[in-house]
């Protein structure tokens, strides 16, 4: 089934020089990046993406990171997008990440992680709306 999902290139990535390599491994897959643009997370913009976490005692580190240089926010579509998506990404945690995901080959810290993804067909349609406005998605 076609499926969009978000993609956040957090800003270890972005520091790193790794947005292409990133995008290229989900073309390379015959993924379609259908929206693309450069965000910068503030305050706002955090307790909305994040906010399920403002409890934790993990928020201070992850909310001073995503808001410690730019991210890139991708749409991709295409067949199981969002579950093939997350295999390409690897587990959160870099050290259980297999090599080969992107996690695997390029964290060095469970917060600084490379990478996002949506979880869920509910969860994509939200973050997709909270990054971009339909106009600003480019179907194929």
């Amino acid at each position: 089934m076609r499926e969009r999902t978000l993609v956040l290139i957090k800003p270890d990535a972005v520091r790193r020089r790794l947005i292409g390599e990133v995008i290229r491994r989900f073309e390379a897959l015959g993924f379609d990046i259908i929206a693309m643009k450069m965000i910068r997370f503030d305050e706002a913009l955090t307790r909305s993406h994040y906010g399920q976490y403002a409890a934790q005692p993990f928020y201070p580190a992850l909310s001073e990171f995503i808001q410690s240089g730019p991210s890139v926010a991708l749409v991709v579509e295409g067949n199981d997008a969002i579950g093939l998506v997350r295999k390409m990404m690897g587990a959160t945690r870099h050290t259980e990440a297999a090599p080969g995901t992107i996690r695997g080959d390029f964290a060095h810290d469970t917060t600084c992680n490379i990478v996002h993804g949506s979880d869920s067909p509910e969860t994509a349609a939200s973050e997709i709306a909270r990054f971009f406005t339909e106009a600003e998605i480019i179907g194929r």
